[in-house]
């Protein structure tokens, strides 16, 4: 999977300052935006406005985006 696109979808700015480490910045609002949380990816579905991803047991799991500030998230898989 290329990452690619992270670049596409917003100005360049310094890695730093587009980290949004553990939720102290606002979630991405481009569709098929990806962050990590708690070493799990999601997805923005931006038609629903919703975070889709899979839990420890790899079932579907959705979340708003006020549910995954309060769990902490970043922009890459490694805080």
């Amino acid at each position: 999977m290329s990452t690619s696109t992270e670049t596409e979808t917003e100005p360049a700015k310094p890695r730093a300052a587009r980290a949004g480490s553990h939720g102290a910045g606002p979630l991405p609002t481009a569709p098929c935006s990806v962050v990590w949380s708690k070493g799990h990816a999601y997805v923005l579905e931006g038609f629903r406005a919703r975070w889709v991803g899979v839990d420890d047991r790899g079932r579907p799991q959705a979340l708003s985006g006020d549910e995954l500030q309060r769990r902490g998230w970043s922009r890459t898989r490694h805080h």
